[in-house]
């Protein structure tokens, strides 16, 4: 028998949250109450909760129970939602409770319940276009980001007139658990936060909304602190990765240009995916007096990686400190490292961390933040010629290896392909001469080779922007730079 909308809904909070039978009169009161009476009783072929949910949000927008833009519609979607969601209490109980017995499960529970109660919005990341393209690092991946909806421009102008406000400080604050929302902040009602301790810290785990990868999870200081790389970064990392075993974690580094988005809060990504990067091989193994159990290399990577690897974390530590502390000061104005200028420093580290049966694992990324005349985005950041693809700053994740392109490239690489094909005559301006490039390589190519040359194109100028990153490049000068700040930290090449 067919069931209306609100009555399979108020089923599946009873099957799936903390409510019972003699919940129902209650919760189809609550629901009619955010969404309208009208409407409710009309039959549902949704499969699944986020359906139904969505649904019902399209009901309160006839019933003018909330407004036509997509921020307002979040707002309810999210309060809808909360109700199969347990309280943050409820969350951490259950977590820390199973995980006293078995810490994957715990962590897969927690992770399903983002899922499921649309916090990670699996619909929209599933828009997301994704490959891998073959380089000489390994198989990069493409990611092409979908998932985010553009700002209507109502948006934009409703957003101007909302009154200013400081709360929560930012999206990573632990204030946003539980937040309804404004136009000009996303909705919070269904977020939850798993607390936990790092060293003498107050710390959250959570899970982000638009994941970027399998089990794309952040990691928060529970103060609104700015991010800085220092000594407790890569014990807090390396006491993360035996927390949550299978997890890597890793931070973005602590200056503009050479750093994340948000560098006004310290935080932490990590998840559950391996990365072109961690299967790279260490290229040129090193050693270091007085660290005889922390094997060193530098690895095959078009930026510039050192490798620790050890089963004792304070040596790991203790090692991974003097590095960032020696580069933090060091100058090569031979191949234009250059550790300040005007005062301003220019050195810091993209560190991240994993555990491989009992050893732990440090990957330090050595970043340059130096503008020019030449290259006022940056000296150490993707170069004119290949921002037409990547022009944003290279943050964690793609370090790793996986990069997050622009909506905009869907239909522009779309329009590059009609241009190898012959279909068009031009392609938007700042993609010409790349393609251009292509059509004189390719000559002749076939309608169905056509998108997997295009994406490999794409794949070789991610390797480049990589490239660029690169503060020591991998030519023979760059390499023997590379070894000469390996001297000055201590390290002691091996077997060349």
């Amino acid at each position: 028998m067919m069931r209306s909308v609100v009555d399979r809904f108020v089923d599946g909070l009873i099957a799936e949250g903390n409510f019972e039978e003699l919940d129902r009169i209650y919760l189809k009161n609550r629901v009619m109450a955010l969404v309208g009476e009208a409407g409710i009783e009309q039959d549902s072929h949704a499969a699944t909760l986020v359906e139904l949910k969505d649904e019902l949000v399209a009901i309160a927008v006839e019933n003018g129970h909330v407004g036509d833009l997509l921020e307002e519609q979040d707002m309810l979607g999210s309060e809808l939602m909360d109700f199969v969601t347990p309280s943050p209490n409820q969350v951490n109980q259950q977590f820390w409770s199973s995980y006293e017995t078995n810490p994957n499960q715990a962590i897969a529970d927690f992770h399903d319940l983002s899922k499921r109660n649309d916090y990670i919005k699996v619909g929209a990341i599933a828009k997301n276009i994704y490959y891998q393209v073959p380089t000489e690092y390994g198989d990069l991946e493409i990611t092409i980001n979908l998932s985010k909806p553009e700002k209507d421009p109502k948006a934009i102008a409703a957003a101007k007139l909302v009154e200013s406000s400081n709360y929560p400080k930012c999206l990573l604050c632990m204030e946003n658990e539980g937040y309804q929302g404004r136009i000009n902040h996303p909705a919070r009602a269904n977020h939850r936060i798993i607390r936990l301790d790092l060293g003498e810290e107050k710390w959250g785990f959570q899970y982000s909304p638009y994941a970027y990868f399998n089990e794309h999870a952040i990691f928060l200081n529970t103060e609104h602190v700015p991010m800085a790389i220092t000594p407790k970064t890569f014990e807090q990392l390396l006491d993360l990765v035996e927390l949550l075993p299978g997890y890597f974690v890793g931070s973005n580094s602590d200056l503009p240009i050479a750093g994340g988005s948000i560098l006004t809060h310290n935080h932490y990504q990590g998840g559950r995916h391996t990365f072109a990067m961690e299967k790279a091989e260490i290229e040129h193994p090193l050693t270091f007096a007085g660290f005889e159990e922390v094997s060193a290399g530098i690895v095959k990577w078009p930026m510039s990686v050192i490798r620790l690897a050890s089963e004792n974390k304070a040596c790991l530590v203790e090692l991974a400190t003097k590095i960032l502390e020696k580069w933090r000061s060091y100058s090569d104005e031979a191949v234009q490292i250059l550790a300040q200028s005007n005062g301003e420093l220019h050195h810091t580290i993209t560190p991240i961390a994993r555990k491989k049966d009992q050893q732990f694992e440090l990957d330090l990324v050595l970043r340059d933040n130096q503008t020019s005349a030449e290259f006022p985005d940056g000296l150490y950041h993707p170069h004119p010629d290949v921002q037409h693809i990547k022009k944003e700053n290279i943050g964690l994740i793609e370090v790793m290896g996986l990069a997050i392109l622009p909506p905009r490239l869907k239909v522009e690489l779309q329009e590059v392909e009609a241009y190898l094909l012959g279909e068009v005559d031009q392609v938007t301006d700042y993609h010409q001469d790349w393609a251009d490039a292509l059509k004189e390589q390719y000559s002749e190519i076939s309608k169905d080779k056509v998108t997997q040359v295009v994406r490999e194109a794409v794949g070789q100028v991610f390797g480049r922007v990589l490239e660029d990153a690169g503060v020591y490049k991998r030519t023979p000068e760059g390499q023997a730079a590379f070894l000469r700040f390996a001297d000055y930290v201590g390290l002691v090449k091996q077997n060349v």
